[in-house]
């Protein structure tokens, strides 16, 4: 007799393992079923994020970055360190893993705190709301479900003209796992991976060159934040090379040379390791029976409706299977939301308020919508924006690369994007996330109480700029 649960997950990243807790929580007996194996061959839960993306990347960013500062910075404070500094690149790769293996091992027990069945191996939905278990061992077991969420997540992209080898051709998992730091260091793509990847290192000593195809960098986010985060990567030692199409890479040893087209024509450069960084897709492959009755797209993502239900009534799809951003906390807020429809609740999810995040240095986040979005959609807007220069938290810190800018509607003064480059970038941003999630002013802002000396004041004279009433800088005159 076939295991039956209320809901069954398929995979344990951060929205599968958050929908089956919250699942348990209330009162739904739950499965998880996840497929992924550490380098001892035990099953680790948390899926990319936790095992070889968000976590492990943030972990090898601090490392890198308190480096850096020993380096370079530290004589700013009045502290002299005889001697070189030296990086143990092993004892910065093993701290990563033991984050990694810390926080997978706390999934496990909050499964089992909160009576979360979990199941290892591949899932695989076939029809009328049945699962197909495949254990590591080959063997098979089908379990039944009221509900089934489909959480498997993503993986890299491959690219033909930079085949990976995870030896010198590597991608963001293989990043993550360097020995020694290479000499010469490219990275194909300026996307959050690619840019995070690439500082590590380049804060190691590597000399980073990344190639990215697009002529604009990072046209996601505001032009003025992506500018002042060109300039400031430049002068951090990154070649970034726009409108770089790379055409092939051959392996020469233990070096790889790269082809690229851009506005001068053929070019060709050389390597001693490559990341491949330009996206992720989908993991469906094999996730579906052929009558599941599951629709999938033509790059793999699965068909949902505003309240991640499929084609299929009680299958639902969450995170980076769906449509929107491919963030952790979206996926995590996904499941929360899917769940709590189980259960009859009405809960929607504000798709327009998910922060975006680049955890370089200076960081990178913002919420809401750009200036040149919002221009673009005929919408007349007031600006402010608060240099770190002009805040004394940053002075202290040595710290004042960036600005603080809040977008407000110029006839309702209701705050409509909170951008932020320069030091807790994402912290600022979530302060005026929760804001604009109660409808609130650029005035509102202004005429609350921050204390002094914080980085949050910066928002708070970003807000009061928008208006023309900044106090710790010069106000812009009105036209």
């Amino acid at each position: 007799m076939s295991q039956k649960f209320d809901v069954v997950v398929i995979g344990a990243g951060p929205g599968g393992y958050v929908a089956a807790i919250k699942a348990a929580q209330l009162g739904l007996k739950t499965a998880c079923i996840e497929k992924y194996q550490d380098k001892e061959g035990k099953l680790a839960l948390g899926g990319t994020c936790l095992n070889v993306g968000c976590i492990p990347s943030k972990a090898l960013l601090d490392s890198s970055w308190k480096f850096y500062e020993a380096k370079n910075q530290f004589n700013v404070h009045g502290i002299s360190i005889s001697g070189d500094v030296q990086m143990d690149v092993a004892a910065m790769v093993g701290r990563k893993s033991q984050i990694v293996k810390g926080l997978t091992g706390g999934v496990a027990s909050l499964f089992k705190a909160n009576g979360v069945t979990s199941l290892q191996g591949h899932g695989k939905l076939l029809a009328g709301k049945k699962v197909e278990l495949t254990k590591p061992d080959g063997t098979t077991e089908v379990i039944e479900a009221d509900n089934i969420i489909l959480a498997s997540g993503s993986r890299p992209i491959d690219i033909p003209p930079a085949p990976v080898d995870q030896n010198v051709i590597v991608d963001s998992t293989g990043a993550l796992e360097f020995q020694s730091v290479p000499e010469r260091l490219g990275v194909i793509g300026a996307g959050v991976i690619g840019l995070e990847l690439g500082s590590v290192w380049s804060r190691l000593g590597s000399k980073v060159t990344v190639l990215e195809a697009l002529e604009k960098f990072l046209p996601a986010a505001d032009e003025a934040v992506s500018k002042e985060a060109q300039k400031t990567f430049t002068k951090q030692g990154l070649d970034i090379k726009l409108g770089a199409r790379v055409t092939g890479s051959k392996v020469n040893g233990n070096e790889v040379v790269v082809n690229y087209t851009d506005k001068d024509g053929e070019q060709n450069i050389t390597f001693d390791r490559l990341i491949v960084a330009v996206g992720r897709r989908p993991v469906t492959t094999d996730l579906l029976a052929s009558d599941s009755g599951v629709d999938i797209d033509e790059r793999g993502f699965i068909f949902v409706n505003d309240q991640c239900e499929t084609s299929v009534p009680g299958v639902y799809a969450i995170g980076d299977v769906v449509r929107g951003l491919m963030l952790a906390h979206k996926a995590s807020e996904e499941g929360i939301m899917v769940v709590e429809r189980i259960k009859g609740h009405k809960t929607q999810m504000n798709y327009d308020l998910i922060p975006s995040v680049i955890y370089t240095h200076p960081e990178i986040a913002w919420v809401g919508k750009t200036e040149q979005t919002l221009k673009a959609e005929g919408v007349e807007v007031n600006v402010g924006q608060f240099p770190f220069a002009a805040s004394g938290r940053a002075m202290a810190a040595n710290d004042t690369g960036g600005f603080v800018k809040v977008i407000a509607d110029a006839k309702t003064d209701r705050v409509l994007g909170v951008h932020v480059i320069g030091p807790g970038a994402a912290e600022l941003v979530q302060q005026g996330a929760i804001g604009m999630e109660f409808g609130t002013s650029a005035e509102d802002i202004g005429m609350m109480v921050f204390s002094h000396p914080t980085l949050s004041e910066a928002l708070h004279e970003a807000a009061l700029a928008v208006n023309g009433h900044a106090i710790h800088i010069q106000n812009k005159k009105k036209r």
